[in-house]
């Protein structure tokens, strides 16, 4: 790999097509912004012909003060037996105004002759006459081989041929694109390599994922020569979704040791991840790999142990180095290895062999098996320690609480209703709050009852609740788990209850919720 790795994203377009991803007109600028900080070279912004929201985003694109990034319209070649200049589609590139026009053509006889029904030799002047028509009107041009694995294997002398194609009309790079998602690693090292030989022109690689191998075709293809990379933030895409850049660039980078045209950003790489996911309104994978929650969570008593003596012999990257941090897991595997790794966290001086040690792993141990399970609840795990450390203090008792969940035939609207009455330094507070369930409307009471002596208390609001049965078999007398996520706009943490009475595990949870927020307020107006 000699020359720099030119990174095209193509997440406001192929990414816009996965199941539940769209961006408003906004979201789409920040997302350019975004990845221009970041140090991608080419944002393929959208279908210049599909629809209002993409035509926008190409004009209001212009004034976003892009640091490097160049933006590109998506289109294809022009239809069959229709000049260039005649074609809606080709004049919707001229219409974007972008420097840079993405258009894809068929490389696969099976499409030539059964979807677009016109022969091999219309094929090929629809992708020259279009590629040379746009570079007359000063655009440069990515030429994107649709199904060309497919069609090479098919027929590789007019797979070929469409390329040089596309090469001689006058585009810039000629993508390899696995439209299917279908093709494996071995493949696509091979045929790219081929391609390099054949031709003697820069290639890139555009991978599916519905084999699973997104990610590893395109770190095949530019083994084998490809310098220009496609692919979508967190895999978003059609069916499987697209090979996604996040651990594409994380390997290229660390692995592979490849340059690029501009210096990446490595160290907001989860930042980058994580605030796509935002923008897309979609909950952030946990396992995904160098940015997940779990890329870099030790769980096993030897692991933690490994960590603790050398980060290295078990973490393949520092996590930092992608802006990501490490993870202690706890639960009935843990070992003092886990629980000393997490004191410590918490800024508790003690060793191994400290009696403290001991007595948070005997009381974890004895709570799990009362279907308590801390390893996604870290606040409550740390509110635990504080209490075996007798660092815990509480901030108000619970005197009671009440909630009435009502039903009314004719209306759709369920109405809860919750009453919490709690003592703070002496004095009691009375309050009702109303939700949309039980749970919403005791959160709304509790923290209405807290208001008045803890105002901090308005930044927490509950994010995601979650129940798990732990013994179906027993019907409604089951035990519950609730777990709950709150936020306080800089900090998210979960905590969790256990009970056989769903809105007594759910209370559990809320109280033990706020007491973390005011813990830590309390603690860090000490320091």
């Amino acid at each position: 790999m000699t020359s720099p790795i030119c990174l095209y994203d193509t997440t406001l377009r192929d990414g816009a097509q996965g199941k539940g991803i769209s961006f408003s007109p906004a979201g789409k600028l920040r997302v350019a912004s975004l990845l221009d900080a970041f140090g991608i070279d080419l944002i393929e912004g959208g279908y210049a012909a599909s629809n209002p929201k993409d035509v926008a985003f190409f004009e209001d694109v212009k004034a976003l003060e892009l640091r490097h990034a160049r933006i590109a319209a998506f289109g294809s070649t022009r239809r069959a037996k229709t000049s260039p200049s005649e074609d809606a589609g080709c004049k919707a590139l001229i219409q974007a105004d972008t420097p840079v026009c993405t258009i894809f053509g068929k490389s696969w006889i099976l499409h030539v002759e059964q979807v677009l029904r016109t022969t091999r030799e219309e094929n090929l002047a629809m992708i020259a006459d279009t590629v040379d028509w746009l570079r007359q009107q000063d655009h440069e041009v990515v030429y994107d081989a649709e199904h060309f694995f497919d069609g090479y294997r098919d027929d590789p002398e007019y797979a070929l041929s469409t390329l040089a194609a596309a090469r001689d009309a006058g585009a810039s790079v000629l993508v390899l694109c696995d439209t299917n998602g279908g093709v494996l690693p071995h493949e696509v090292f091979r045929i790219t390599e081929e391609v390099k030989a054949a031709l003697d022109f820069p290639v890139g690689i555009h991978a599916h994922n519905d084999g699973g191998c997104g990610v590893a075709n395109t770190l095949e293809a530019v083994r084998a020569g490809a310098e220009h990379v496609q692919g979508t933030i967190n895999g978003y895409g059609e069916r499987c979704g697209n090979a996604d850049l996040v651990p594409v660039m994380a390997n290229l980078s660390f692995k592979q040791k490849a340059t690029f045209a501009a210096e990446l950003q490595m160290s907001r790489l989860t930042e980058l991840s994580r605030s796509i996911d935002e923008i897309a309104n979609q909950r952030s994978n946990p396992k995904l790999p160098y940015v997940g929650e779990h890329a870099f969570a030790h769980k096993a008593g030897m692991h933690v142990d490994g960590v603790r003596k050398l980060a290295s012999s078990f973490e393949h990257i520092p996590p930092e180095s992608v802006g990501n941090g490490r993870h202690i897991l706890i639960s009935e595997l843990s070992g003092t290895s886990n629980v000393l790794m997490k004191i410590l966290e918490m800024g508790v001086q003690v060793d191994k062999t400290s009696p403290e040690v001991r007595e948070v792993l005997k009381e974890l141990e004895r709570l799990e098996k009362d279907g308590y399970e801390f390893e996604g609840a870290d606040a409550s795990f740390y509110m635990l320690v504080q209490k075996v450390l007798k660092n815990h203090r509480s901030f108000f008792e619970v005197i009671g609480y009440r909630v009435i969940n009502e039903y009314r035939a004719g209306e759709q609207d369920h109405l809860a209703e919750a009453s919490v009455k709690i003592l703070v330094d002496g004095e009691t507070e009375y309050t009702v709050a109303e939700g949309d369930g039980p749970v919403a409307a005791l959160d709304k009471a509790l923290r209405k009852a807290l208001s008045r002596f803890f105002p901090i208390i308005a930044e927490v609001k509950l994010t995601d609740f979650r129940v798990r049965i732990l013994d179906p078999e027993s019907s409604t007398q089951a035990q519950t788990r609730v777990l709950i996520e709150s936020t306080d706009g800089q900090r998210t943490w979960s905590t969790i209850g256990v009970s056989e009475n769903l809105i007594d595990a759910s209370w559990e949870a809320l109280v033990e919720s706020v007491e973390y927020k005011l813990f830590l307020e309390e603690s860090l107006s000490y320091k």
